[in-house]
């Protein structure tokens, strides 16, 4: 196993740690007003966010793509965002809506490009839309966990919020840019 699919793995393994850490009720707090698992919760997400950002660009770089990688990486990535979105929302952090946007956005995307890899054979590549979704996920992500640093500005909020905004655009492009598949059943 490369050391590209080697990250994807450990990222894949750091999902349930990362379950279980926001599953226990540790009732002390931090400086930030939350469970201390929280904290905990956004370093695990933070270390799993880095290692998305680190196996692809070596991979792309020693030319170590493989299926597995190709499977295992995107889906490494909506695993732990999915489950850190379900987390916030069950702790009314983040509203259902917005939440299902994104799940169902990710859901409909995928299949898209099953689809896509079935007609063509080749992958889509993310477009910068879908890539600022992404990092505007991550990020709001870490910091609504850490209660935004306990800053008068809620820059997890807003980067939420930024993210879903990318995430119905990045959806849109990507369906009006590969419109073609769907084109034998219209």
């Amino acid at each position: 196993m490369n050391l590209p699919n080697k990250l994807t793995t450990f990222r894949i393994i750091l999902i349930p740690i990362f379950m279980i850490v926001l599953s226990i009720p540790l009732k002390w707090s931090l400086l930030f007003g939350h469970p201390a698992s929280w904290v905990v919760a956004a370093v695990i997400f933070a270390i799993a966010s880095l290692t998305d950002f680190i196996d692809g660009k070596i991979a792309r770089r020693r030319h170590l793509v493989t299926n597995f990688g190709k499977f295992a990486d995107p889906l490494a990535d909506k695993l732990i965002v999915m489950t850190a979105l379900i987390f916030l929302t069950s702790y009314s952090v983040i509203p259902a809506w917005a939440v299902s946007i994104i799940v169902i956005r990710e859901l409909a995307v995928t299949g898209l490009r099953t689809l896509i890899v079935e007609k063509n054979g080749t992958v889509f590549a993310a477009q910068w839309p879908g890539k600022i979704k992404t990092f505007t996920q991550m990020f709001s992500i870490i910091f609504i966990f850490c209660s935004d640093f306990s800053l008068s500005i809620p820059i997890g909020q807003i980067l939420f919020y930024i993210a879903v905004i990318f995430t119905i655009y990045s959806g849109c492009e990507y369906f009006i840019k590969n419109r073609d598949v769907f084109s034998d059943g219209l």
